[in-house]
């Protein structure tokens, strides 16, 4: 699956980078989810230069879950064990904000 899109690119483009801002108001433009097991990224930036996206990181559901950097190259390379799946993107995501992963929701 591509992660990646040209709609994609263009809806990060248009949020732009979000520091700042309430997160009520910071879309979630991609989700990437792990099909085979724990791992979730919401992401919310991305810089197609350095190839990195900015967002919420869930690895284990848990208090460890945190804003951070991701890399596309790194989610790119992840082969999930048994079956050696790769990341996907959830393709039925919807509108989501910042502020529902931030509060413990996981959409």
């Amino acid at each position: 699956m591509k992660l990646l899109t040209k709609a994609l690119l263009a809806e990060f483009k248009k949020q732009g980078y979000c520091d700042g801002k309430d997160p009520k108001e910071v879309k979630i433009i991609a989700k990437f989810f792990n099909p085979s097991g724990i791992g979730t990224w919401y992401a919310t930036e991305y810089d197609p230069k350095e190839r990195m996206f900015f967002g919420f990181v869930s690895l284990f559901n848990d208090f460890c879950d945190e804003l951070g950097y991701f890399s596309l190259d790194e989610l790119e390379s992840i082969k999930c064990p048994p079956f050696g799946l790769g990341i996907e993107r959830d393709l039925h995501f919807g509108t989501h904000y910042l502020v529902e992963v931030l509060e413990g929701e996981r959409p």
